[in-house]
């Protein structure tokens, strides 16, 4: 039978789609509410995006193992914070504020970041 649907212990659920003995991991339900999306074959399936359950939405590109943060979609103001760097050495680079008429840009490393 083909895998559609894996809980695990941790309350954390993983779905599934492909053929049977193909099957890709395509969603991920965590136990703290967030879900998580991903992409490429069986075994190269990648974190695209993750949703958090306060309605924060973080944007990941990369390789698997190696996805790093783009963009984040902010919940409580409806702005868009952008990141570059490798992953795990992401900054914020600018910030767009939800009303359209302020952009605010950042340099330093990251955790370091000061607006410029």
């Amino acid at each position: 039978e083909r895998m559609v649907r894996v809980e695990s212990a941790n309350g954390n659920v993983h779905y599934y789609e492909g053929e049977q003995g193909a099957e890709r991991m395509v969603r991920m339900e965590l136990a703290d509410g967030s879900v998580q999306s991903f992409e490429g074959e069986r075994g190269a399936e990648r974190l695209v995006r993750k949703g958090l359950l306060s309605g924060t939405v973080l944007h990941y590109e990369g390789e698997r193992g190696v996805e790093r943060l783009v963009r984040m979609e902010l919940a409580d103001d409806g702005g868009v914070e952008h990141y570059e760097g490798e992953s795990g050495a992401e900054r914020l680079s600018r910030a767009e504020f939800a009303n359209g008429e302020e952009v605010q840009y950042y340099e330093g490393e990251g955790g370091a970041e000061r607006m410029v």
